[in-house]
């Protein structure tokens, strides 16, 4: 599907040649109403016109687009952003691409070259983009572009003003980022390589030329869309070539003890390890960036003496928390195996709040309903194996008291649907372990399997209290991130209560932890009484939104994240809170009766109604599909008088291994008949789903049909009658 502006208004400064230009065509291009800023000046701030802006908007509006002139300078921002409001009514996008160059070594920079410079483009990005802001925040959506340069990122003789202003606008990204982010404002900073006024004093005349601006243009319209969830990020980008860039940092050294001066010589002789980059790490907020030098204070004061090694420091920390990443990432716990029928499915439903009292939750508590499925979130179950049966134990480096344990956050992808039945086989590997000061955190990714075929992926966060201070990294690249939901009111609300037994009820999908049963046990971690599972409530929020959004099809399941923030007592309610943005559902759960977060930063993510099912429903390689053949050669023969016998529509949906497979109408009841594969877009009276095997049983005469239905090999949803007349079409007219 092409990205669209529509209905979006979109600011390009310095749009009158070069990359302006060509943002405000692609932009125009895909709908967007464009205003086409240049002051006409030339590449060093001199003079004005108003030709470059007005040759933009011709060339846009001469292929149908939408857009109006400004030819004011940056440095009048609020100029500019009226200009959008007074012609189209609001501004979404502002792209800060104006910019002069007035290149000088350092020692013939004059005050004006180095002012002028920073007027327009650090002054003058931060003024039109100030500009903009408060009408971003109040419509909850703004995407802004700051431009800077491979001069500002690497530095480049002779520009040193150029180069501190362009370094200047990725600070004022990253904040403005950060700021932002809860009012759906994403910034953004590019350093693009083009041909454009400004490269052609610097680079070749053939390099120019090959460098278009067409090249980089659509990196920035995708950084502008509704669906781009980037934000703070920057990026090198030309000649059709993308790349993100971030920070390194080397594992650094200590040099002082306590009680003792620091001295340039312990510098001098800690050199090399202070340039170290072996295991670097790579910060990405100030709170990283603090942390080593928090970690240090701390254990100065604390040990006296800080070893100059930081892999013997480090290694001193793990010794002391039980904690050692090194050793832990990256190993594999044995493979655990779950094996289950209905009844497990059954009770997971139950466990987690279905009723016989919604007719709606029938599908997932009645093994012969015609759609009877396992709930998506199901799949935590097989996969928590990995951490119930102590897998954790055999993990070097993970030497935890598991009394300390806590779950902190869990996410589950569904690659295919759950079966209801069978065997599957789940391997869990450490992704990673995080230093959160107060304890230890470990990403644990599970994949588990039908077979060979991958059925989910779950990431199990486990916050170990008391275990942190090992001087490990904070963040990881391999957690999946928590989401905060939308500034606005629920699109949604649902309220559901847990009962006094909810907990004893859940307990029974394998969760056996006495902490939610014996009042003892629970007493001993501090709650009044026995509290329920943290996937329990998981379990309540991910079917609220299934309910809600998704008209309780599993198949329309993709994703589910969710942070545990506070228990809940069995008996108390739960309110979940959504908002609905795409085929995403922001969530948060909160107890009715206090108020309290439960989970948060949480959302779900659904298949729209067009993708529903992630199987191929061509029916290569069944049996089934040889019947199907010849009926539809019988009906070519025959259709009328089938038609006068029967006068009915039969649908049949073809499973293999518990999957959907094939999908056939057999129409007897409109002209001489039919046989379609695959959707049909008319109603069927009555629809039988059956395994491809069973099909095949029938039809040759092994299996009785009614036995199939009672012992639900056979599944009929419809007119329940008009199976008494499957005789006259698979048995006369189903030879093989």
């Amino acid at each position: 599907m092409s990205l669209s502006f529509d209905g979006r208004v979109v600011l390009v400064t310095g749009a009158g040649g070069g990359l302006g230009r060509e943002y405000a065509l692609a932009f125009a291009e895909r709908g967007a109403s464009v205003i086409v800023n240049d002051l006409g000046a030339d590449t060093k701030g001199g003079g004005k016109s108003s030709a470059a802006a007005d040759k933009v908007v011709e060339e846009i509006r001469a292929k149908g687009g939408k857009a109006v002139a400004n030819y004011d300078s940056v440095e009048d921002g609020e100029k500019l952003i009226q200009t959008a409001l007074d012609t189209f009514g609001r501004i979404d996008v502002v792209v800060n691409n104006a910019g002069i160059l007035r290149d000088r070594s350092f020692a013939r920079t004059s005050d004006l070259d180095w002012d002028l410079i920073q007027r327009i483009h650090l002054r003058g990005s931060f003024l039109v983009t100030r500009a903009a802001w408060n009408h971003m925040k109040n419509q909850k959506f703004g995407r802004i572009i700051m431009t800077a340069s491979a001069a500002g990122i690497y530095g480049n003789f002779g520009q040193a003003n150029y180069s501190a202003a362009k370094l200047g606008l990725l600070g004022l990204s990253n904040t403005l980022a950060i700021e932002g982010r809860k009012y759906n404002i994403h910034c953004n900073t590019i350093a693009p390589v083009a041909g454009s006024r400004l490269t052609e004093t610097v680079m070749p005349p053939d390099l120019v030329a090959s460098l278009k601006p067409e090249y980089v243009a659509p990196m920035v319209l995708w950084l502008c869309h509704e669906q781009c969830q980037e934000n703070g990020g920057l990026f090198e980008v030309g000649a059709g070539w993308i790349g993100k860039l971030r920070w390194e940092r080397s594992q650094g050294c200590t040099v002082r003890q306590k009680n003792q001066p620091m001295t340039p010589e312990a510098v001098r002789d800690q050199w090399e390890k202070i340039c170290d980059f072996t295991d670097a790490t790579k910060p990405n907020s100030i709170q990283e960036s603090l942390q080593s030098v928090v970690t240090v204070l701390s254990r100065v004061e604390s040990e006296g003496e800080v070893d100059a090694n930081p892999t013997a420091a480090s290694a001193s920390a793990a010794s002391a928390s039980g904690i050692n990443p090194a050793a832990a990432v990256g190993q594999k716990l044995p493979p655990t195996t779950f094996s289950f029928n209905h009844v497990q499915c059954i009770l997971y439903a139950l466990g987690v709040g279905m009723s016989t009292q919604d007719p709606d939750h029938l599908r997932f508590l009645y093994e012969g309903h015609q759609d009877f499925g396992a709930l998506p979130t199901f799949g935590v179950i097989p996969s928590q194996a990995a951490m119930m049966e102590g897998g954790l134990n055999s993990v070097p480096g993970l030497n935890i008291d598991f009394t300390q344990v806590l779950h902190g956050e869990q996410y589950l992808e569904l690659l295919k649907p759950l079966p209801t039945s069978g065997t599957l086989t789940s391997e869990a590997t450490i992704a990673d372990v995080l230093d959160k000061g107060s304890g230890a955190l470990i990403l644990l990714d599970v994949n588990t399997y039908n077979g060979n075929e991958l059925v989910c992926y779950n990431q199990f966060s486990v916050f170990v209290v008391g275990a942190g201070g090992f001087g490990g990294k904070r963040t990881s690249e391999k957690a999946k991130a928590a989401l905060p939901p939308p500034n606005r009111a629920p699109d949604a609300v649902v309220i559901d209560s847990t009962t006094r037994d909810q907990a004893a009820l859940y307990r029974l999908s394998g969760d056996w932890n006495p902490l939610h049963i014996d009042p003892d046990f629970a007493a001993m971690g501090g709650f009044k009484a026995p509290i329920l599972h943290g996937l329990c409530s998981f379990g309540f929020a991910a079917r609220h939104v299934l309910k809600q959004f998704a008209d309780n099809d599993p198949s329309r399941f993709k994703a589910i994240k969710v942070r545990f923030v506070k228990p809940v007592m069995p008996g108390q309610s739960l309110q979940t809170e959504m908002w609905k943005e795409g085929n995403r559902i922001h969530i948060q759960c909160k107890v009715k009766e206090t108020d309290a977060v439960v989970l948060s930063g949480a959302y779900v993510d659904l298949h729209g109604s067009s993708e529903a099912s992630p199987e191929n429903l061509q029916g290569a390689g069944l049996q089934s599909e040889l019947v199907f053949a010849e009926i539809g050669r019988r009906i070519k023969d025959l259709g009328s008088e089938l038609v006068k016998k029967v006068n009915a529509v039969f649908g049949w949906e073809i499973t293999k291994d518990g999957k959907s497979s094939a999908q056939w109408t057999i129409d007897l009841k409109n002209g001489s008949g039919s046989l379609h594969q695959g959707p049909y877009s008319g109603k069927a009276d009555v629809t039988f789903t059956v395994s491809d095997e069973d099909f095949m049983e029938v039809v040759q005469g092994k299996l009785n049909p009614q036995k199939a239905f009672f012992s639900g090999k056979l599944k009929v949803r419809g007119n329940i009658m008009l199976s008494q007349k499957l005789e006259v079409i698979l048995k006369d007219y189903a030879k093989l």
